[in-house]
C-alpha cells in the first residue's frame, strides 16, 4: 500500500529535482530512521550483512533512480503498470540464477497478475508508443526484480534491521556520488515541499525495506513478488483520489491481481510454504 502510494509523490519531486539527488536525499532520511532503529546491534554487523546491504543497496539506488527518472517523462500510472513486469520476471530470474523453478500456482498467479496489470495500463489509452520514459522504467522493474531476489537470498541469514541500514545508507551515499559522473547538479534552493517529499518517502522507504527483509525470511521470493503485486492497485487507487481517471477494465485488472496472489498461495497438502 505505501509502495504503490509513492508513486504521485516522486512524480512532483521531480518537477523541483534531478533523481540523483531526490534518491540520495530520501534514502539519506531513511538511513538515519534505518540506523536509529538497528541502534547498538551494528556493533554486531557481520561481513554477510554488509555484503547483502550494499549489494541490495546498489540495486536500490538503479532501480528507484530510474524509476524517477522515468517518472519526468511518463504518467504514474504508466509508471507503475511499468515497474509491475518485475511480477513475471522475477520467477524467472529465480529459475536461471537460482534453479528455483517455481511452482504451477505461481506461474498462475504470475500470470493472472501481469494480465490485470495490462487492464490497469491500458485502461487509460495503454502505452502507443514506447518512448526514453518507458524504456528506463522497463530498466528499473528489472532490476526490482534483482533487488527481491537478493533480499530473499540473504534474508535468512542477517538481521533485517542491520541490512536495512546498511542497504539505505548505500543506496544515499551511491546516489550523490553519481550526481556529477551524470552531470547532475542539486538544486540552488531546496524547496521546503521538497524537503518534505523526501522526509515522507524516507520515512515509507525505511519501513517499506524493513518490512521486506523482516518478511522474506518466511515467503519466498516468487510468492512475495505476487503479494507486492497489489502495489498497482493502490497506486491505481490513490490516483483515483488525486483525480485520475480508472474505467471499468482498471478495476477488473485490480481485481485480476488480488486473484494472483490468492492464487498463488495455492499448494499441494502438506507442502510447505516456500517454493
Amino acid at each position: 500500500m505505501v509502495w504503490g502510494a509513492t508513486f504521485l509523490a516522486v512524480q512532483y519531486a521531480m518537477t523541483m529535482s534531478g533523481p540523483f539527488f531526490f534518491v540520495g536525499l530520501r534514502f539519506a532520511i531513511a538511513a538515519v530512521i534505518g540506523l536509529a532503529v538497528a541502534g547498538k546491534s551494528l556493533r554486531k554487523t557481520t561481513r554477510t550483512e554488509l555484503i547483502a546491504g550494499t549489494a541490495i543497496g546498489i540495486a536500490i539506488c538503479a532501480g528507484y533512480t530510474l524509476q524517477s527518472e522515468g517518472l519526468r517523462h511518463v504518467l504514474s500510472s504508466q509508471s507503475a503498470f511499468i515497474t509491475a513486469l518485475y511480477v513475471p520476471i522475477v520467477p524467472l530470474m529465480q529459475w536461471v540464477l537460482l534453479r528455483r523453478p517455481p511452482s504451477l500456482a505461481i506461474w498462475a498467479g504470475a500470470g493472472l497478475a501481469f494480465a490485470g496489470m495490462v487492464l490497469i495500463g491500458t485502461d487509460g489509452g495503454g502505452i502507443e508508443q514506447i518512448g526514453w520514459g518507458e524504456l528506463i522504467t522497463l530498466a528499473s522493474a528489472f532490476v526490482f526484480a534483482v533487488e527481491i531476489i537478493l533480499i530473499g537470498y540473504f534474508a535468512p541469514n542477517v538481521d533485517a534491521r542491520r541490512v536495512t541500514a546498511i542497504q539505505l545508507a548505500v543506496t544515499s551515499i551511491l546516489a550523490f556520488t553519481l550526481m556529477p559522473i551524470f552531470g547532475e547538479t542539486p538544486p540552488p534552493e531546496i524547496p521546503w515541499q521538497l524537503l518534505g517529499m523526501a522526509a515522507a518517502l524516507g520515512l515509507a522507504s525505511s519501513i517499506i525495506q524493513l518490512t521486506m527483509n523482516w518478511a522474506q525470511k518466511f515467503v519466498s521470493p516468487a510468492r512475495a513478488t505476487i503479494i507486492y503485486a497489489t502495489e498497482p492497485v493502490w497506486a491505481a487507487t490513490i490516483g483515483l483520489i488525486a483525480g485520475e481517471r480508472l474505467g471499468v477494465l482498471g478495476w477488473m485488472g485490480g481485481a485480476l491481481v488480488i486473484v494472483g496472489v490468492l492464487v498463488s498461495e495455492i499448494r499441494k497438502k502438506g507442502a510447505p510454504r516456500a517454493d
